[in-house]
Protein backbone atom coordinates (compact mmCIF):
# COMPACT_ATOMS: atom_id res chain seq x y z
CA UNK A 1 0.00 0.00 0.00
CA UNK A 2 2.79 2.43 0.93
CA UNK A 3 4.66 1.62 -2.32
CA UNK A 4 1.51 2.33 -4.31
CA UNK A 5 1.10 5.66 -2.54
CA UNK A 6 4.75 6.54 -3.19
CA UNK A 7 4.39 5.72 -6.88
CA UNK A 8 1.24 7.85 -7.07
CA UNK A 9 3.05 10.79 -5.44
CA UNK A 10 6.06 10.36 -7.77
CA UNK A 11 3.73 10.28 -10.75
CA UNK A 12 2.06 13.50 -9.67
CA UNK A 13 5.49 15.15 -9.19
CA UNK A 14 6.74 13.84 -12.51
CA UNK A 15 9.75 12.13 -10.92
CA UNK A 16 8.95 8.69 -12.26
CA UNK A 17 8.73 9.91 -15.84
CA UNK A 18 12.09 11.67 -15.57
CA UNK A 19 13.68 8.58 -14.06
CA UNK A 20 12.20 6.37 -16.78
CA UNK A 21 13.53 8.73 -19.48
CA UNK A 22 16.97 8.64 -17.86
CA UNK A 23 16.96 4.83 -17.85
CA UNK A 24 15.97 4.74 -21.51
CA UNK A 25 18.77 7.20 -22.42
CA UNK A 26 21.33 5.00 -20.64
CA UNK A 27 20.04 1.86 -22.38
CA UNK A 28 20.42 3.62 -25.74
CA UNK A 29 24.02 4.61 -24.94
CA UNK A 30 24.83 1.03 -23.94
CA UNK A 31 23.50 -0.20 -27.31
CA UNK A 32 25.25 2.44 -29.45
CA UNK A 33 28.59 2.91 -27.65
CA UNK A 34 31.38 0.60 -28.90
CA UNK A 35 32.20 -0.50 -25.35
CA UNK A 36 34.00 -3.72 -24.51
CA UNK A 37 31.88 -6.77 -23.74
CA UNK A 38 33.03 -6.62 -20.11
CA UNK A 39 31.96 -2.97 -19.78
CA UNK A 40 28.52 -3.59 -21.33
CA UNK A 41 27.85 -6.49 -18.98
CA UNK A 42 28.98 -4.45 -15.96
CA UNK A 43 26.84 -1.41 -16.86
CA UNK A 44 23.82 -3.61 -17.60
CA UNK A 45 24.07 -5.18 -14.13
CA UNK A 46 24.41 -1.75 -12.49
CA UNK A 47 21.45 -0.45 -14.52
CA UNK A 48 19.34 -3.36 -13.34
CA UNK A 49 20.18 -2.41 -9.73
CA UNK A 50 19.30 1.24 -10.45
CA UNK A 51 15.83 0.29 -11.73
CA UNK A 52 15.10 -1.37 -8.39
CA UNK A 53 16.09 1.71 -6.36
CA UNK A 54 14.28 4.87 -5.40
CA UNK A 55 15.48 7.67 -7.73
CA UNK A 56 16.15 10.00 -4.78
CA UNK A 57 18.10 7.54 -2.62
CA UNK A 58 21.81 8.09 -1.87
CA UNK A 59 22.74 4.69 -3.29
CA UNK A 60 20.96 5.47 -6.57
CA UNK A 61 23.08 8.61 -6.91
CA UNK A 62 26.29 6.57 -6.47
CA UNK A 63 25.19 4.00 -9.08
CA UNK A 64 24.02 6.75 -11.46
CA UNK A 65 27.43 8.49 -11.24
CA UNK A 66 29.24 5.21 -11.88
CA UNK A 67 27.14 4.42 -14.96
CA UNK A 68 27.59 7.97 -16.22
CA UNK A 69 31.41 7.67 -16.02
CA UNK A 70 31.46 4.44 -18.04
CA UNK A 71 29.00 5.41 -20.78
CA UNK A 72 30.54 8.88 -21.32
CA UNK A 73 34.10 7.62 -21.82
CA UNK A 74 35.34 7.96 -25.42
CA UNK A 75 35.10 4.23 -26.25
CA UNK A 76 36.55 3.75 -29.73
CA UNK A 77 36.49 7.50 -30.51
CA UNK A 78 39.72 8.09 -32.45
CA UNK A 79 40.90 11.23 -34.22
CA UNK A 80 42.53 10.60 -37.58
CA UNK A 81 46.31 10.96 -37.52
CA UNK A 82 47.81 13.50 -39.88
CA UNK A 83 51.47 12.54 -40.02
CA UNK A 84 53.04 14.88 -42.57
CA UNK A 85 56.69 15.45 -41.66
CA UNK A 86 56.87 18.70 -43.63
CA UNK A 87 53.83 20.08 -41.78
CA UNK A 88 55.23 18.83 -38.46
CA UNK A 89 58.59 20.51 -39.13
CA UNK A 90 56.88 23.78 -40.04
CA UNK A 91 54.76 23.67 -36.88
CA UNK A 92 57.81 23.00 -34.67
CA UNK A 93 59.82 25.78 -36.36
CA UNK A 94 56.92 28.18 -36.09
CA UNK A 95 56.45 27.58 -32.37
CA UNK A 96 60.07 27.16 -31.22
CA UNK A 97 63.39 28.79 -32.05
CA UNK A 98 66.52 26.62 -32.16
CA UNK A 99 66.31 23.18 -30.46
CA UNK A 100 67.45 21.57 -33.73
CA UNK A 101 68.46 18.26 -32.18
CA UNK A 102 65.20 18.00 -30.24
CA UNK A 103 63.11 18.76 -33.34
CA UNK A 104 65.07 16.20 -35.36
CA UNK A 105 64.41 13.52 -32.73
CA UNK A 106 60.66 14.31 -32.71
CA UNK A 107 60.50 14.10 -36.52
CA UNK A 108 62.31 10.73 -36.42
CA UNK A 109 59.75 9.51 -33.90
CA UNK A 110 56.86 10.61 -36.14
CA UNK A 111 58.51 9.02 -39.18
CA UNK A 112 58.64 5.66 -37.38
CA UNK A 113 54.94 5.97 -36.52
CA UNK A 114 54.22 6.60 -40.22
CA UNK A 115 56.13 3.52 -41.41
CA UNK A 116 54.84 1.13 -38.75
CA UNK A 117 51.29 2.54 -38.84
CA UNK A 118 51.22 1.79 -35.14
CA UNK A 119 50.67 4.04 -32.16
CA UNK A 120 52.77 1.81 -29.93
CA UNK A 121 56.36 2.81 -29.36
CA UNK A 122 58.68 4.71 -27.09
CA UNK A 123 57.29 7.15 -24.56
CA UNK A 124 58.89 10.57 -25.06
CA UNK A 125 60.27 12.37 -22.01
CA UNK A 126 61.51 15.96 -22.34
CA UNK A 127 64.06 16.70 -19.61
CA UNK A 128 65.49 20.14 -18.97
CA UNK A 129 65.40 23.31 -16.85
CA UNK A 130 62.19 25.32 -16.35
CA UNK A 131 61.08 27.58 -19.18
CA UNK A 132 62.89 25.92 -22.11
CA UNK A 133 59.71 24.84 -23.92
CA UNK A 134 59.01 21.27 -22.75
CA UNK A 135 55.25 21.68 -22.34
CA UNK A 136 54.85 23.78 -25.49
CA UNK A 137 56.74 21.12 -27.50
CA UNK A 138 54.11 18.57 -26.47
CA UNK A 139 51.36 20.98 -27.60
CA UNK A 140 53.16 21.43 -30.92
CA UNK A 141 53.28 17.64 -31.43
CA UNK A 142 49.50 17.47 -30.91
CA UNK A 143 49.02 20.36 -33.33
CA UNK A 144 51.25 18.73 -35.95
CA UNK A 145 49.39 15.41 -35.67
CA UNK A 146 45.93 17.03 -35.58
CA UNK A 147 45.23 15.29 -32.27
CA UNK A 148 43.47 16.38 -29.10
CA UNK A 149 45.84 17.56 -26.35
CA UNK A 150 45.33 16.87 -22.66
CA UNK A 151 47.60 17.58 -19.69
CA UNK A 152 47.79 16.12 -16.20
CA UNK A 153 50.23 17.52 -13.64
CA UNK A 154 52.08 14.91 -11.59
CA UNK A 155 53.67 17.50 -9.30
CA UNK A 156 52.89 16.68 -5.67
CA UNK A 157 51.06 13.42 -6.46
CA UNK A 158 51.82 10.97 -3.66
CA UNK A 159 48.82 8.61 -3.71
CA UNK A 160 48.66 5.87 -6.33
CA UNK A 161 44.86 6.21 -6.27
CA UNK A 162 45.27 9.53 -8.08
CA UNK A 163 46.54 7.49 -11.04
CA UNK A 164 44.38 4.37 -10.76
CA UNK A 165 41.32 5.86 -9.05
CA UNK A 166 39.61 5.08 -5.76
CA UNK A 167 37.54 1.96 -5.16
CA UNK A 168 33.79 2.55 -5.13
CA UNK A 169 33.52 1.54 -1.48
CA UNK A 170 34.96 4.97 -0.53
CA UNK A 171 32.67 7.97 -0.14
CA UNK A 172 33.21 10.43 -3.00
CA UNK A 173 35.20 7.90 -5.03
CA UNK A 174 36.11 8.79 -8.61
CA UNK A 175 38.44 7.60 -11.39
CA UNK A 176 42.12 8.52 -11.50
CA UNK A 177 43.81 11.27 -13.52
CA UNK A 178 44.25 9.04 -16.59
CA UNK A 179 40.55 8.22 -17.05
CA UNK A 180 39.44 11.74 -16.05
CA UNK A 181 41.74 13.30 -18.66
CA UNK A 182 40.60 10.93 -21.43
CA UNK A 183 36.97 11.81 -20.73
CA UNK A 184 37.90 15.49 -20.89
CA UNK A 185 39.75 14.95 -24.20
CA UNK A 186 36.74 13.12 -25.71
CA UNK A 187 39.18 10.94 -27.63
CA UNK A 188 40.92 7.60 -27.04
CA UNK A 189 44.10 8.64 -28.88
CA UNK A 190 45.06 12.15 -27.73
CA UNK A 191 48.54 13.47 -27.02
CA UNK A 192 48.64 13.06 -23.25
CA UNK A 193 51.17 15.18 -21.34
CA UNK A 194 52.21 13.95 -17.89
CA UNK A 195 53.85 17.11 -16.57
CA UNK A 196 56.53 17.34 -13.83
CA UNK A 197 56.95 13.57 -13.58
CA UNK A 198 60.00 14.02 -11.33
CA UNK A 199 57.96 15.86 -8.67
CA UNK A 200 55.99 12.77 -7.58
CA UNK A 201 56.67 11.29 -4.15
CA UNK A 202 55.61 8.24 -2.18
CA UNK A 203 54.17 7.74 1.30
CA UNK A 204 52.08 5.21 3.26
CA UNK A 205 49.29 5.52 0.65
CA UNK A 206 51.43 3.95 -2.07
CA UNK A 207 53.89 4.79 -4.80
CA UNK A 208 52.34 6.62 -7.80
CA UNK A 209 55.43 5.98 -9.94
CA UNK A 210 54.76 2.24 -9.70
CA UNK A 211 51.16 2.83 -10.85
CA UNK A 212 52.54 4.64 -13.91
CA UNK A 213 54.53 1.54 -14.93
CA UNK A 214 51.33 -0.06 -16.22
CA UNK A 215 50.18 3.18 -17.87
CA UNK A 216 53.41 3.63 -19.84
CA UNK A 217 54.09 0.00 -20.78
CA UNK A 218 52.90 -0.68 -24.39
CA UNK A 219 52.59 -4.38 -23.55
CA UNK A 220 50.17 -3.77 -20.65
CA UNK A 221 48.25 -0.57 -21.24
CA UNK A 222 45.81 -2.05 -23.77
CA UNK A 223 43.86 -3.30 -20.73
CA UNK A 224 44.48 -0.58 -18.14
CA UNK A 225 42.51 -1.21 -14.95
CA UNK A 226 41.12 1.74 -13.02
CA UNK A 227 39.98 0.84 -9.48
CA UNK A 228 36.80 2.92 -9.80
CA UNK A 229 35.68 1.62 -13.21
CA UNK A 230 36.29 -2.05 -12.31
CA UNK A 231 36.53 -2.73 -16.05
CA UNK A 232 39.54 -2.59 -18.36
CA UNK A 233 40.04 0.36 -20.70
CA UNK A 234 42.38 0.43 -23.72
CA UNK A 235 44.87 3.33 -23.51
CA UNK A 236 47.41 1.83 -25.88
CA UNK A 237 46.57 4.34 -28.62
CA UNK A 238 47.33 7.34 -26.41
CA UNK A 239 50.58 9.14 -27.24
CA UNK A 240 52.19 9.83 -23.88
CA UNK A 241 54.69 12.66 -23.49
CA UNK A 242 56.39 13.32 -20.15
CA UNK A 243 58.37 16.28 -18.82
CA UNK A 244 60.91 16.51 -16.00
CA UNK A 245 63.51 18.88 -14.63
CA UNK A 246 65.78 16.32 -12.97
CA UNK A 247 66.10 12.74 -14.23
CA UNK A 248 67.75 11.45 -11.05
CA UNK A 249 64.45 11.93 -9.19
CA UNK A 250 62.67 9.45 -11.49
CA UNK A 251 62.72 5.78 -10.36
CA UNK A 252 64.86 3.60 -12.64
CA UNK A 253 62.08 1.16 -13.73
CA UNK A 254 59.96 4.14 -14.85
CA UNK A 255 62.90 5.83 -16.58
CA UNK A 256 63.61 2.63 -18.55
CA UNK A 257 60.21 2.95 -20.27
CA UNK A 258 61.01 6.40 -21.68
CA UNK A 259 62.93 7.84 -24.59
CA UNK A 260 64.64 10.79 -22.87
CA UNK A 261 65.24 13.91 -24.96
CA UNK A 262 67.38 16.41 -23.06
CA UNK A 263 66.66 20.10 -23.66
CA UNK A 264 69.49 22.29 -22.42
CA UNK A 265 69.28 25.99 -21.61
CA UNK A 266 69.31 28.71 -24.25
CA UNK A 267 72.37 30.77 -25.12
CA UNK A 268 72.17 34.58 -25.02
CA UNK A 269 71.95 34.66 -28.81
CA UNK A 270 69.06 32.18 -28.78
CA UNK A 271 67.25 34.17 -26.08
CA UNK A 272 67.73 37.34 -28.12
CA UNK A 273 66.11 35.73 -31.18
CA UNK A 274 63.26 34.28 -29.08
CA UNK A 275 62.51 37.70 -27.58
CA UNK A 276 62.62 39.51 -30.93
CA UNK A 277 60.70 36.90 -32.94
CA UNK A 278 58.19 35.56 -30.43
CA UNK A 279 57.90 37.13 -26.99
CA UNK A 280 57.60 40.81 -27.91
CA UNK A 281 54.97 40.05 -30.59
CA UNK A 282 53.01 37.78 -28.23
CA UNK A 283 53.03 40.28 -25.34
CA UNK A 284 52.11 43.20 -27.61
CA UNK A 285 49.00 41.31 -28.75
CA UNK A 286 48.07 40.47 -25.15
CA UNK A 287 48.43 44.11 -24.09
CA UNK A 288 46.67 45.66 -27.11
CA UNK A 289 49.80 47.29 -28.50
CA UNK A 290 50.54 47.74 -32.20
CA UNK A 291 53.83 48.09 -34.04
CA UNK A 292 53.32 51.85 -34.32
CA UNK A 293 52.81 52.09 -30.52
CA UNK A 294 55.74 50.19 -29.08
CA UNK A 295 59.28 48.97 -29.76
CA UNK A 296 62.23 47.64 -27.77
CA UNK A 297 65.73 48.33 -29.11
CA UNK A 298 68.22 45.51 -29.68
CA UNK A 299 70.49 46.91 -26.95
CA UNK A 300 67.60 46.91 -24.48
CA UNK A 301 66.83 43.25 -25.25
CA UNK A 302 70.44 42.23 -24.59
CA UNK A 303 70.49 44.25 -21.35
CA UNK A 304 67.26 42.51 -20.27
CA UNK A 305 68.87 39.12 -20.89
CA UNK A 306 72.16 39.89 -19.15
CA UNK A 307 71.16 42.09 -16.22
CA UNK A 308 67.52 41.34 -15.36
CA UNK A 309 67.20 37.57 -15.73
CA UNK A 310 69.31 34.59 -14.82
CA UNK A 311 67.70 31.41 -16.06
CA UNK A 312 68.15 28.60 -18.53
CA UNK A 313 64.74 29.22 -20.13
CA UNK A 314 62.82 32.36 -21.01
CA UNK A 315 59.97 32.41 -18.47
CA UNK A 316 61.24 35.35 -16.39
CA UNK A 317 62.37 37.07 -19.57
CA UNK A 318 58.80 36.93 -20.88
CA UNK A 319 57.62 38.38 -17.55
CA UNK A 320 60.01 41.30 -17.99
CA UNK A 321 58.76 41.95 -21.53
CA UNK A 322 55.20 41.83 -20.17
CA UNK A 323 56.12 44.45 -17.55
CA UNK A 324 57.54 46.74 -20.24
CA UNK A 325 54.34 46.35 -22.30
CA UNK A 326 52.16 47.25 -19.30
CA UNK A 327 54.19 50.37 -18.58
CA UNK A 328 54.09 51.34 -22.26
CA UNK A 329 50.30 50.81 -22.34
CA UNK A 330 49.90 53.15 -19.34
CA UNK A 331 52.05 55.83 -20.99
CA UNK A 332 50.04 55.61 -24.21
CA UNK A 333 46.68 55.82 -22.42
CA UNK A 334 47.89 58.76 -20.29
CA UNK A 335 49.13 60.63 -23.38
CA UNK A 336 45.89 60.02 -25.28
CA UNK A 337 43.85 61.27 -22.30
CA UNK A 338 45.90 64.45 -22.05
CA UNK A 339 45.77 65.04 -25.81
CA UNK A 340 42.19 63.97 -26.45
CA UNK A 341 41.36 67.21 -28.26
CA UNK A 342 44.26 66.95 -30.68
CA UNK A 343 43.73 65.37 -34.08
CA UNK A 344 46.99 63.41 -34.04
CA UNK A 345 46.89 60.49 -31.64
CA UNK A 346 50.19 58.89 -32.69
CA UNK A 347 52.45 58.32 -29.71
CA UNK A 348 55.18 55.66 -29.83
CA UNK A 349 56.99 54.26 -26.80
CA UNK A 350 60.54 53.25 -27.67
CA UNK A 351 62.46 51.51 -24.89
CA UNK A 352 66.25 51.78 -24.93
CA UNK A 353 68.76 50.07 -22.65
CA UNK A 354 69.13 53.29 -20.63
CA UNK A 355 65.38 53.29 -19.85
CA UNK A 356 65.37 49.89 -18.14
CA UNK A 357 66.57 51.13 -14.75
CA UNK A 358 63.67 53.61 -14.53
CA UNK A 359 61.12 51.02 -15.67
CA UNK A 360 62.36 47.84 -13.97
CA UNK A 361 64.63 49.14 -11.23
CA UNK A 362 68.38 48.60 -10.89
CA UNK A 363 70.01 45.60 -12.60
CA UNK A 364 69.31 42.44 -10.63
CA UNK A 365 72.25 40.35 -11.76
CA UNK A 366 75.88 40.79 -12.66
CA UNK A 367 77.85 37.95 -14.14
CA UNK A 368 80.47 36.39 -11.88
CA UNK A 369 83.57 37.80 -13.56
CA UNK A 370 87.13 36.52 -13.50
CA UNK A 371 89.47 38.23 -11.02
CA UNK A 372 91.42 41.30 -12.15
CA UNK A 373 94.71 39.54 -11.39
CA UNK A 374 95.95 36.03 -10.72
CA UNK A 375 95.74 34.95 -7.07
CA UNK A 376 97.28 32.23 -4.94
CA UNK A 377 94.77 29.60 -3.82
CA UNK A 378 91.87 31.03 -5.84
CA UNK A 379 90.51 29.01 -8.78
CA UNK A 380 87.55 29.49 -11.14
CA UNK A 381 85.30 26.43 -11.12
CA UNK A 382 82.10 25.87 -13.12
CA UNK A 383 78.78 24.67 -11.73
CA UNK A 384 75.50 23.47 -13.23
CA UNK A 385 72.19 24.20 -11.51
CA UNK A 386 68.51 23.84 -12.41
CA UNK A 387 68.54 27.39 -13.76
CA UNK A 388 71.71 27.04 -15.86
CA UNK A 389 75.47 27.32 -15.43
CA UNK A 390 77.43 29.51 -13.02
CA UNK A 391 80.98 30.40 -12.07
CA UNK A 392 82.01 28.78 -8.79
CA UNK A 393 85.21 30.05 -7.19
CA UNK A 394 87.15 27.86 -4.76
CA UNK A 395 89.43 29.47 -2.17
CA UNK A 396 92.13 27.75 -0.10
CA UNK A 397 94.19 29.30 2.71
CA UNK A 398 97.00 27.69 4.69
CA UNK A 399 97.98 28.67 8.23
CA UNK A 400 100.42 27.15 10.76
CA UNK A 401 98.73 24.35 12.66
CA UNK A 402 98.58 20.62 13.23
CA UNK A 403 97.19 19.25 9.99
CA UNK A 404 93.52 20.10 10.39
CA UNK A 405 91.39 20.43 7.25
CA UNK A 406 88.38 22.74 7.41
CA UNK A 407 85.75 22.84 4.65
CA UNK A 408 83.09 25.59 4.57
CA UNK A 409 80.52 26.98 2.13
CA UNK A 410 77.51 24.73 2.83
CA UNK A 411 78.93 21.88 0.76
CA UNK A 412 77.00 18.64 0.33
CA UNK A 413 78.30 15.20 1.22
CA UNK A 414 79.52 14.39 -2.31
CA UNK A 415 81.39 17.70 -2.58
CA UNK A 416 83.06 17.17 0.80
CA UNK A 417 84.21 13.73 -0.30
CA UNK A 418 85.51 15.31 -3.50
CA UNK A 419 87.55 17.77 -1.41
CA UNK A 420 89.01 14.88 0.61
CA UNK A 421 89.93 13.07 -2.62
CA UNK A 422 91.62 16.19 -3.99
CA UNK A 423 93.61 16.58 -0.76
CA UNK A 424 94.77 12.95 -0.89
CA UNK A 425 95.88 13.39 -4.51
CA UNK A 426 97.97 16.47 -3.59
CA UNK A 427 99.54 14.60 -0.65
CA UNK A 428 100.41 11.70 -2.95
CA UNK A 429 102.19 14.14 -5.32
CA UNK A 430 103.96 16.12 -2.56
CA UNK A 431 107.43 15.00 -3.62
CA UNK A 432 106.88 15.82 -7.31
CA UNK A 433 105.41 19.21 -6.35
CA UNK A 434 108.48 20.07 -4.28
CA UNK A 435 106.61 19.98 -0.98
CA UNK A 436 107.83 18.62 2.32
CA UNK A 437 106.30 15.14 2.48
CA UNK A 438 105.14 15.83 6.03
CA UNK A 439 103.70 19.26 5.23
CA UNK A 440 100.25 18.25 6.48
CA UNK A 441 101.59 17.84 10.04
CA UNK A 442 102.62 21.50 10.30
CA UNK A 443 99.81 23.48 8.67
CA UNK A 444 96.03 23.72 8.71
CA UNK A 445 94.17 23.95 5.40
CA UNK A 446 90.88 25.84 5.03
CA UNK A 447 88.88 25.28 1.82
CA UNK A 448 85.94 27.61 1.22
CA UNK A 449 83.41 28.01 -1.60
CA UNK A 450 81.86 31.52 -1.51
CA UNK A 451 78.15 32.31 -1.20
CA UNK A 452 78.01 30.30 1.98
CA UNK A 453 74.22 30.43 2.26
CA UNK A 454 73.74 28.58 -1.06
CA UNK A 455 73.83 24.74 -0.82
CA UNK A 456 76.30 23.13 -3.21
CA UNK A 457 76.93 19.52 -4.12
CA UNK A 458 78.34 17.28 -6.82
CA UNK A 459 81.73 15.83 -7.78
CA UNK A 460 82.62 18.11 -10.71
CA UNK A 461 84.70 20.57 -8.63
CA UNK A 462 87.34 17.91 -7.88
CA UNK A 463 90.10 19.27 -10.14
CA UNK A 464 89.21 22.83 -9.08
CA UNK A 465 89.82 21.94 -5.43
CA UNK A 466 93.04 20.06 -6.22
CA UNK A 467 94.37 23.08 -8.13
CA UNK A 468 93.44 25.51 -5.34
CA UNK A 469 95.12 23.32 -2.68
CA UNK A 470 98.27 22.94 -4.82
CA UNK A 471 98.44 26.68 -5.45
CA UNK A 472 98.08 27.52 -1.74
CA UNK A 473 100.78 25.04 -0.73
CA UNK A 474 103.31 25.90 -3.47
CA UNK A 475 102.53 29.67 -3.38
CA UNK A 476 102.16 29.65 -7.18
CA UNK A 477 99.27 31.85 -8.48
CA UNK A 478 96.49 30.41 -10.63
CA UNK A 479 95.84 32.07 -14.00
CA UNK A 480 92.89 34.46 -13.63
CA UNK A 481 91.33 33.66 -17.02
CA UNK A 482 91.30 29.85 -16.66
CA UNK A 483 88.24 27.90 -15.49
CA UNK A 484 87.83 24.16 -15.11
CA UNK A 485 85.39 21.37 -14.39
CA UNK A 486 85.95 17.66 -13.77
CA UNK A 487 85.77 14.95 -11.14
CA UNK A 488 89.09 13.74 -9.71
CA UNK A 489 90.15 10.29 -8.52
CA UNK A 490 92.80 9.40 -5.95
CA UNK A 491 95.22 8.65 -8.81
CA UNK A 492 94.54 12.05 -10.38
CA UNK A 493 92.37 10.82 -13.25
CA UNK A 494 89.82 13.34 -14.53
CA UNK A 495 86.34 11.88 -14.97
CA UNK A 496 83.46 13.24 -17.11
CA UNK A 497 80.79 15.66 -15.88
CA UNK A 498 77.32 16.85 -16.91
CA UNK A 499 75.87 20.21 -17.92
CA UNK A 500 78.83 21.05 -20.17
CA UNK A 501 76.99 23.54 -22.38
CA UNK A 502 75.64 25.52 -19.42
CA UNK A 503 79.07 25.59 -17.78
CA UNK A 504 80.75 26.86 -20.96
CA UNK A 505 78.10 29.59 -21.23
CA UNK A 506 78.88 30.70 -17.67
CA UNK A 507 82.60 30.73 -18.45
CA UNK A 508 82.11 32.89 -21.55
CA UNK A 509 79.89 35.32 -19.67
CA UNK A 510 82.51 35.54 -16.92
CA UNK A 511 85.33 36.63 -19.23
CA UNK A 512 87.15 33.29 -19.17
CA UNK A 513 89.60 32.64 -22.01
CA UNK A 514 90.55 28.99 -21.35
CA UNK A 515 88.35 26.16 -20.08
CA UNK A 516 89.72 22.77 -19.03
CA UNK A 517 87.22 19.94 -19.52
CA UNK A 518 87.50 16.14 -19.07
CA UNK A 519 88.71 14.36 -22.20
CA UNK A 520 85.75 11.98 -22.00
CA UNK A 521 83.43 14.97 -22.55
CA UNK A 522 84.94 15.79 -25.97
CA UNK A 523 82.08 13.97 -27.85
CA UNK A 524 79.62 16.33 -26.12
CA UNK A 525 81.29 19.29 -27.83
CA UNK A 526 79.81 18.17 -31.16
CA UNK A 527 76.34 19.04 -29.86
CA UNK A 528 77.32 22.52 -28.63
CA UNK A 529 76.88 25.59 -30.80
CA UNK A 530 80.00 27.45 -31.89
CA UNK A 531 78.46 30.61 -30.41
CA UNK A 532 78.90 29.12 -26.93
CA UNK A 533 82.66 28.69 -27.28
CA UNK A 534 83.33 31.90 -29.20
CA UNK A 535 86.54 33.55 -27.99
CA UNK A 536 87.54 30.64 -25.70
CA UNK A 537 90.09 27.83 -25.83
CA UNK A 538 88.65 24.46 -24.80
CA UNK A 539 91.37 22.08 -23.63
CA UNK A 540 90.55 18.43 -22.82
CA UNK A 541 92.49 16.90 -19.93
CA UNK A 542 92.66 13.36 -18.59
CA UNK A 543 94.89 13.82 -15.53
CA UNK A 544 95.27 16.40 -12.78
CA UNK A 545 98.99 16.82 -13.64
CA UNK A 546 97.90 18.33 -16.97
CA UNK A 547 95.45 20.61 -15.15
CA UNK A 548 98.19 21.98 -12.88
CA UNK A 549 100.55 22.67 -15.80
CA UNK A 550 97.85 24.56 -17.66
CA UNK A 551 96.31 26.45 -14.72
CA UNK A 552 99.27 27.55 -12.62
CA UNK A 553 101.41 30.56 -13.59
CA UNK A 554 104.65 28.67 -14.11
CA UNK A 555 107.84 30.21 -15.50
CA UNK A 556 108.65 26.91 -17.28
CA UNK A 557 105.53 24.74 -17.54
CA UNK A 558 107.34 22.07 -19.54
CA UNK A 559 109.65 21.31 -16.56
CA UNK A 560 106.80 21.12 -14.01
CA UNK A 561 105.86 17.59 -12.92
CA UNK A 562 108.30 16.17 -15.48
CA UNK A 563 107.85 12.64 -14.15
CA UNK A 564 104.21 12.65 -15.13
CA UNK A 565 103.06 10.20 -17.81
CA UNK A 566 100.64 12.79 -19.19
CA UNK A 567 101.82 15.39 -21.70
CA UNK A 568 100.23 18.85 -21.89
CA UNK A 569 97.26 18.59 -24.31
CA UNK A 570 96.47 20.96 -27.17
CA UNK A 571 93.25 23.04 -27.39
CA UNK A 572 90.29 21.52 -29.23
CA UNK A 573 89.54 22.55 -32.78
CA UNK A 574 85.79 23.28 -32.59
CA UNK A 575 83.96 21.79 -35.56
CA UNK A 576 80.71 23.12 -37.04
CA UNK A 577 78.15 20.34 -36.70
CA UNK A 578 74.64 21.58 -36.14
CA UNK A 579 72.13 22.43 -38.83
CA UNK A 580 71.76 25.82 -37.23
CA UNK A 581 75.44 26.61 -37.74
CA UNK A 582 75.66 25.24 -41.25
CA UNK A 583 72.85 27.51 -42.34
CA UNK A 584 73.77 30.27 -39.79
CA UNK A 585 71.47 32.35 -37.73
CA UNK A 586 68.74 34.14 -39.57
CA UNK A 587 69.00 31.95 -42.65
CA UNK A 588 67.18 29.00 -41.06
CA UNK A 589 63.42 29.19 -41.46
CA UNK A 590 61.74 29.81 -38.10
Amino acid sequence: YLNEQMQAIQKELGEKDEFKAEIQAIEKQIRTKPMSKEAKEKVSRELKKLKMMSPMSAEATVVRNYIDWIVTLPWGELSEDRIDLKVAEDVLDEDHYGLDEVKERILEYLAVRTLTESSKGQILCFAGPPGVGKTSLAKSIAKALNKKFVRASMGGVRDEAEIRGHRRTYVGAMPGKIIQSLKKAESSNPVFLLDEIDKMSMDFRGDPSSALLEVLDPEQNHNFGDHYLEVEYDISKVMFVLTANQLHNIPRPLLDRMEVITISGYTEDEKYNIVKRYLITKQMELHGLKAEDFEVTDEAVMELIKSYTREAGVRNLERMVSTLCRKAAKKIVDWRTENATKKSKVFKVSIAATDLEDLLGPARYTNQMAEAQSEIGLVNGLAYTEVGGDMLQVEVATVPGKGAIKITGKLGEVMQESAATAMSYVRSRADALGLDVSFYDKIDIHLHVPEGAVPKDGPSAGITMATAITSALTKIPVKRDVAMTGEITLRGRVLPIGGLKEKLLAARNGGIKTVLIPKQNVPDMKKISKDVTKGMQIIPVEHADQVLRLALELPNPETFLVRSDFATPDPLSIQVNSKKERVRSGAVKH
